[in-house]
């Protein structure tokens, strides 16, 4: 009944649009949302926007599902709950809302009431009155109800207990919230691609037949060896890859800004001059693109951001440096394919098998090569086993901490904004808590002259 779509926002009578995900209503698109993320589109992600959009879907589903509840503040309670708890019977297994909720974890929950919360306090502030009784109103069914949730929101503040108005309070209302606390968990290991299979995984896993896979293991490589995020190496141009001047052996490669980062050398103008700007002026004048992190679908891929080295791009810092030696005689031996190809966009990662062909190369396909690479060598494909593309950022943060490298380099080296960001990349992980407990137990016996009492020993038999 509801469901999220891709939209085209023309904000003007110029030409100009922007694409942000939409929530088609059966009374139409909501209009209350697209204003919400064309408001903050200069700092969001798409993909943060399509986390809002779900929220509000489920908002409005549940809305929907129960009609008669009249009491504001009842609905935003039961909906918060059945968050937590489902909407399923539990002796029935039956749900006749027909919603059809598990539990969510209680970081899930948190975060959709959390959107809500911003999306209800941004619509009450930007349209106070727009949901007083008027004849006139302007927008569709669904759009009222967001306005009227908003109304109710702003008026009572008690959406899960946050933050409560003086004629809002458990007395007055009869009501009381029970808060749900997230548990409290022990920060392990973080989820590394071992070492000791990397090689493998680039001679074995990214080989199909007798043919290596040069993109798949260049993409790998600026993830392990540089420790990259696993969407940034989709930003790259063929231009931002060169060998590097202080090492002709090693590539020097730039990921630049999606947006900000300096257009590449070749842009001219009409008299052959040559042009100053931006990535995103360079890719609509030459290319007639936005920026890859604008664009919904699978060709998108985001930017986190941090801390950039030059006017605006990433480095690659390569440990260990054999690694930015191997990625420099690859590039050459993957552009003699990509030369055979025509390609309508400067990004340098792009389809050299499946149509369309010389198209950029996505994130998702990506994800599928590496799964498949990591089952070809015997490995288990799971987050928690890191061998899902992010656990090579993983591991090459722990790289750097077993090295001794100080901590104010690992931060430029990962390009982490502050120090606390690294530390879950430099988490030591379970093996090292065991190596370093074995290591204690020995310092221990020597300090102390006293071996292990038998008798522990023998108390299972």
């Amino acid at each position: 009944m509801f469901v999220t779509v891709k939209t085209r926002v023309y904000p003007d009578e110029t030409g100009a649009y922007t694409e942000i995900p939409g929530l088609l209503t059966p009374a139409g698109v909501l209009e209350p949302l697209l204003d919400y993320f064309m408001s903050r589109s200069h700092d969001r992600s798409l993909t943060w926007m399509g986390k809002v959009a779900r929220s509000v879907r489920m908002f409005l589903e549940y809305m929907h599902s129960n009609p008669a509840e009249r009491d504001t503040y009842r609905l935003f309670q039961n909906f918060a709950q059945r968050l937590y708890t489902g909407t399923i019977d539990r002796k029935t297994g039956l749900d006749p809302s027909g919603l059809g909720w598990s539990p969510r974890s209680a970081h899930d929950a948190k975060s959709i009431i959390n959107h809500l919360t911003d999306f209800f306090d941004w619509l009450g502030e930007m349209r106070p009155g727009a949901a007083t009784i008027n004849p006139r109103y302007a927008g569709g069914a669904y759009d009222r109800l967001c306005d009227e949730a908003a109304y109710q929101y702003r008026r009572d503040r008690a959406f899960l207990g946050h933050v409560w108005a003086a004629n809002a309070t458990p007395e007055a209302t009869g009501h009381r919230v029970r808060a749900q606390r997230t548990p409290q968990v022990t920060q392990g290991g973080p989820p590394a691609f071992p070492e000791e299979r990397f090689m493998d995984l680039l001679s074995k896993g990214f080989k199909v037949g007798s043919r290596h896979d040069y993109r798949n293991i260049l993409i790998t490589l600026l993830l392990h060896g540089a420790g990259f995020r696993e969407s940034e190496p989709f930003h790259l141009y063929i231009s931002d890859v060169f060998p590097d001047p202080a090492n002709q052996k090693q590539a020097k490669v730039l990921i630049h800004h999606p947006s900000q980062g300096s257009a590449p050398g070749d842009w001219r103008d009409e008299a052959g001059q040559p042009r100053k700007g931006n990535r995103a002026a360079y890719l609509a004048e030459k290319f007639g693109l936005v920026p890859r992190t604008h664009l919904l679908g699978i060709r998108g891929a985001g930017w986190k951001g941090g801390m950039h080295d030059g006017p605006y791009y990433k480095q690659a810092y390569w440990f260990l440096p054999e690694y930015g030696e191997l990625f420099l005689q690859l590039w050459h031996r993957y552009l003699e394919d990509v030369v055979r190809l025509d390609r309508r966009h400067p990004f340098a990662f792009i389809n050299l098998k499946r149509e369309p062909l010389g198209e950029m190369y996505c994130l998702s396909q990506y994800n599928k090569a590496h799964a498949a690479a990591c089952e070809r060598i015997g490995l288990k494909v799971g987050k928690a086993l890191g061998t899902t593309p992010h656990g090579h950022r993983h591991a090459y943060g722990r790289r750097l901490r077993k090295a001794g490298i100080d901590k104010m380099l690992i931060r430029r080296f990962m390009h982490h904004a502050s120090l606390e960001s690294q530390e879950v990349y430099t988490r030591a992980d379970n093996r090292e808590i065991q190596a370093e407990l074995i290591a204690a137990v020995q310092r221990l016996h020597l300090a102390t002259g006293n071996p292990v009492d038998t008798r522990l020993m023998n108390m299972s038999h």
